[in-house]
């Protein structure tokens, strides 16, 4: 059995426009993407397993994200409900141009994962697909848990890929989390980053310059986006950089996100395997890419953060 594996934190994402909540709806990084390959990936395929290892509060909030993870076909089975905790919740502010901007109120010091959850998924295995990323791959509250699946996950032979997903509130933590942060891209088969992760990580947002110097010697395979600008991928062999297709936004929350959603159901839908996807040709990267484009575009096109239900892509 192939399973998706998502790593990383959830929040209840507010969501204004001209200073106005306009809604409110379940998400963080990673459980965006899961939400969307569950409604694709585990509705078509409902024998290959959607989960999310993450930990939220016990209170109302959680129920509504632990509520909609099961509504989206993704199994609860590796969350964490913390008593006594209230959960996160993100303020996100789409200025004119549909961009966010994002106040976060979280509770990172409080942050847990219980043992037995964890234990009680059993080990990875060389089917696995893995997604991990955010703060949530870094904090050093949780670092003693995520590192462990992590090593396990790459011990058994698992894809992993990382979305280093930085922001500008977390600038301080780089002391704290750098070498985190270079860990998890050596344990990874794909790191991906936005230019904007990267000015605010490294002082740069040349994807050439941040392969070549920070990613190639812990990870042979780096793709770089850019919002509507092309993205680049860079592997030992080959450099690629692939154009944005046009379109109208109503919101890019969840566009990087959805991206990476799409890329894995690029990678599960055709059933790569690791050896193959480390020696994929330019045709199969572009294809991988273009895949995740459409999950992205998709999504900023509503002011939801994962694809619509009824979205789906021909399997070619």
């Amino acid at each position: 059995m192939r399973r998706l594996i998502g790593i990383g934190e959830t929040v209840l994402d507010v969501i204004f426009k001209n200073d106005q909540p306009t809604a409110a709806v379940p998400g963080g990084s990673t459980f965006n993407a899961m939400i969307s390959l569950g409604r694709t990936i585990g509705v078509k395929h409902p024998e290959k397993q959607i989960l999310m290892i993450t930990e939220t509060g016990d209170d109302h909030i959680g129920d509504i994200i632990v509520n909609f993870m099961q509504e989206n076909h993704v199994s609860t089975q590796g969350v964490t409900r913390n008593p006594g905790t209230q959960s996160h919740i993100s303020m996100a502010f789409l200025n004119d141009s549909n961009d966010a901007q994002y106040e976060f109120y979280k509770d990172h010091k409080h942050a847990s994962l219980q043992a037995d959850k964890i234990e009680s998924l059993g080990g990875f295995t060389a089917n696995d697909v893995v997604l991990f990323g955010s703060f949530f791959a870094i904090n050093p509250v949780l670092r003693d848990y995520t590192r462990q699946l992590l090593q396990a996950a790459h011990r058994a032979g698992a894809i992993l890929y990382y979305d280093i997903n930085f922001r500008a509130s977390h600038i301080a933590d780089i002391p704290d989390t750098i070498d985190n942060i270079i860990e998890n891209c050596r344990l990874s088969d794909v790191v991906r980053g936005s230019a904007e992760d990267f000015g605010y990580l490294y002082g740069s947002t040349d994807p050439q310059e941040v392969y070549e110097k920070y990613i190639r010697p812990l990870c042979p395979n780096f793709i770089c986006t850019d919002g509507g600008r092309p993205a680049w991928v860079f592997t030992p062999d080959q450099t690629l950089q692939i154009p944005v297709a046009p379109i109208q936004t109503v919101s890019t929350i969840g566009a990087g996100d959805n991206f990476n959603a799409g890329f894995l159901y690029g990678i599960v839908e055709r059933e790569l395997t690791k050896a193959q996807l480390h020696k994929a040709s330019s045709e199969t990267w572009r294809t991988l890419v273009a895949i995740g484009q459409k999950f992205s575009a998709n999504v900023c096109q509503s002011i939801y953060n994962y694809v619509d239900p009824e979205f789906r892509i021909c399997h070619k």
